[in-house]
Parts: C-alpha cells; sequence; structure tokens
C-alpha cells in the first residue's frame, strides 16, 4: 500500500517509494538519503502540527509534515 510520509506514525518503518518534487526540495532530500528504496522510521511528532523526526541510515533527521506529505512509500 502507498501513501505519503506524514500519515506514519511513531515506531512504524516504511521503504520510500518516490519524492513528488522535482526541484531544490527533491534534490536536498535525496541528498540527505532519503532515496527509493530507503527505510525510514517514524521515532516522534511534535505536536499542533510541528516536525516529524524520523530515522535513515542511521541517522536522525526532523522534517515539517509539508515536506513529509511530498515522499510517497510503502508500509514494511
Amino acid at each position: 500500500m502507498e501513501y505519503s510520509l506524514d500519515l506514519l506514525h511513531p515506531g512504524e518503518k516504511a521503504h520510500i517509494r518516490t519524492v513528488l518534487d522535482n526541484g531544490a526540495l527533491r534534490r536536498r532530500m535525496m541528498d540527505m538519503g532519503l532515496v527509493p528504496g530507503a527505510e525510514v522510521e517514524v521515532i516522534r511528532l511534535a505536536p499542533w502540527g510541528g516536525p516529524m523526526q524520523i530515522r535513515i541510515k542511521g541517522y536522525s533527521l526532523a522534517m515539517r509534515p509539508s515536506e513529509c506529505a511530498k515522499i510517497l512509500v510503502d508500509s514494511k
């Protein structure tokens, strides 16, 4: 099943399918390791629509919900 990363809950893992942006945001995400096939795990969600903390390739990232909505994932 394919859905956007912002719909995952803490503790859930998924594999990245694609990034829906074609500009600088896509390039920046790919530079951070958010590439197709990479496993991502949601660590925590900030309250009131704040950033989502994720773990990818052994390190943590905090991302805005609007950025996470542009990343399509498959459930693990």
